[in-house]
This record gives structure tokens, C-alpha cells and sequence, in this order.
């Protein structure tokens, strides 16, 4: 059981500063879910608020969440939390965001109106792959270099920067030979498919997908890019998947071009190898084998 707490005076008077909310006797109280950030809801004036809290270092990673919800938000496809302060102390950054009541996706109905939602998303399409700035995957730094090809932007600011990181780490040997075939043959794959530059989550496991109490669709915790959509639906079926009636409504909507379960493996890399560089060796065996069925069946 988890007893709530008050700010210390220093984060209380950034807070304040930053949102205009008076936090003078406020109570801090911590909820799990977070791996990266600590996260707490927030109670003053009456209200409820959500905090995320991490190193002053971290401001960078607050401010990129900012930027990325904001993006979401103007496209007006989805609920998303409102950024309402973001800042640090000496040695704490913050970020103070609106609070929701969120439930999981559970039924039919969830699934439809959150896919209903992800395709209007999706057509909100720009002229490059990328972002106006770098921002982040989890915790580890994502580079959106605007691009005006999709496998080069795929090549080199997703999976190299992974494989270099993988490499430093000491993750090298057959995933490092076989990677780097298997990045020669990535331009031949898009020879015949040309996706759209549309706006993505870019990290859209379910963990980042709920329900609002009025039945909105919600998204947060972004890494906002423009890419193939493909790469959020193949995202979405990473870690345990969305209600079988999202894909169906999706698909039925806005169906993937022919190709789309070997993409799915390709974009899904990238997020496997960011987990073995975040989490460690619990990911290789699986970066491996996805590196080496790539490399096959791209060398056919």
C-alpha cells in the first residue's frame, strides 16, 4: 500500500511556477507503471494532476513528450493528456500532465473506435519521413534526420544507430554479421512499395493505448515520427496485442499492402534491439533470430 506525500518546497515552487497551480500542501501519491519515469498523481487546489519526475538530465526526454503529445493532440483523432508544466529543479526535471481516467481496451467496441481513430491519424501525412527534432524511444535517444526515401531513413536512423549500440554493448557476433546484410537488402524491399510519410505514435504497444471514461480513444507516452503506418499497427502486435476487432476494423478500413508480415518483422526489430540495449541479453536470443529470418528471406 503506497501513503501519499508532499512535494518538497523546491519541486513545489517550480511547479507552481511553471502551470500557475498553487501546490502549497499538495499530495504526492506514487502509482506504479513507470519503468523510466518516477510517476505520481497529484492533488491540489481540488484537483487531480499526474506527475512524472526523473533526473534533471531527463528534461530533454519531458521536453520530447511535450512536443509529441502536442502533435497528437492537433490532429484530434484520439484523447490526449494535456501537457501543463514541464521544467526542473537543481537536480529534478518534471513534467506535469493533465489526468485521466483511463481504462484498458477490452471489448469490440473498444477495438473499432480506437482503430477508427488510428487511421484518421495515419492519413494526417507530411512530405518527408521523420521529425522537426530528435526525441526519444523509452529512454534511449531517436533520431529523425528528415528523409526523403523511407528506407533510408529506416537504414539509418532506426536500425543502425540500434546495431551500433547493440555492438558497444557487447551484443556483436552472428546479430552483427547477419545485421549487416541484412541492411544491404533493405532498399530492395521498398523498390515496389512506397508508403505515405504519415504522423505515428511510434511506440504503440498496449500499454499506451486506453479508453477514456466517455469511450474516447487515448493515446500517451509518444515517440512521434512520420513513417509508414505499418510500422505503429506492426508495433501494436509486439507485446501482447489490441481486441481482435481493432486489426479487423483497421484492415477493413485502410488495408496493408501485400508484404506487411515481413515489414512487421523489420519495424519490429528495431524495438527488440532498443529492448536488449534498454533491458540487456533477455532480448538477444529473440533480436537473433528475427535479424537471421530478415536477412533469409530478404536474400531470396
Amino acid at each position: 500500500m503506497t501513503h501519499p506525500h508532499t512535494p518538497g518546497e523546491r519541486l513545489a515552487r517550480a511547479l507552481e511556477a511553471a502551470s500557475g497551480i498553487a501546490f502549497a500542501g499538495a499530495r504526492l501519491n506514487p502509482v506504479g507503471g513507470g519503468c523510466i519515469n518516477r510517476t505520481l498523481e497529484v492533488a491540489a487546489g481540488g484537483r487531480t494532476y499526474f506527475l512524472k519526475l526523473n533526473d534533471a538530465a531527463a528534461l530533454p526526454m519531458f521536453e520530447a513528450e511535450v512536443d509529441g503529445l502536442t502533435a497528437l493532440a492537433a490532429c484530434d483523432a484520439f484523447r490526449v493528456p494535456r501537457p501543463l508544466a514541464c521544467g526542473a529543479t537543481d537536480d529534478e526535471a518534471f513534467l506535469l500532465l493533465e489526468h485521466l481516467q483511463l481504462r484498458p481496451l477490452a471489448s469490440a467496441e473498444d477495438g473499432r473506435r480506437f482503430a477508427a481513430a488510428l487511421v484518421e491519424l495515419h492519413r494526417d501525412t507530411g512530405e518527408h519521413f521523420g521529425w522537426t527534432r530528435n526525441n526519444y524511444i523509452g529512454a534511449t535517444p531517436q533520431h529523425n534526420a528528415p528523409h526523403d526515401g523511407w528506407a533510408r531513413f529506416l537504414v539509418e536512423c532506426r536500425l543502425v544507430p540500434q546495431l551500433q549500440m547493440a555492438r558497444a554493448k557487447g551484443y556483436a557476433g552472428a546479430l552483427g554479421r547477419d545485421a549487416d546484410k541484412l541492411l544491404e537488402r533493405i532498399p530492395a524491399l521498398f523498390l515496389d512499395y512506397r508508403p505515405r510519410a504519415s504522423l505515428l505514435h511510434g511506440d504503440l504497444w498496449n500499454g499506451n493505448a486506453a479508453i477514456a471514461a466517455d469511450g474516447t480513444p487515448v493515446l500517451f507516452d509518444p515517440a512521434v515520427y512520420r513513417g509508414d503506418r505499418d510500422a505503429d499497427l506492426a508495433m501494436s502486435e509486439l507485446f501482447g496485442g489490441l481486441p481482435a476487432s481493432f486489426y479487423a476494423t483497421y484492415r477493413s478500413t485502410w488495408p496493408p499492402a501485400e508484404g506487411y508480415e515481413l515489414r512487421k518483422t523489420l519495424y519490429n526489430l528495431y524495438h527488440i534491439l532498443n529492448h536488449l540495449n534498454l533491458f540487456g541479453r533477455g532480448y538477444l536470443g529473440q533480436a537473433e533470430r528475427m535479424v537471421r529470418t530478415l536477412a533469409v528471406e530478404l536474400n531470396r
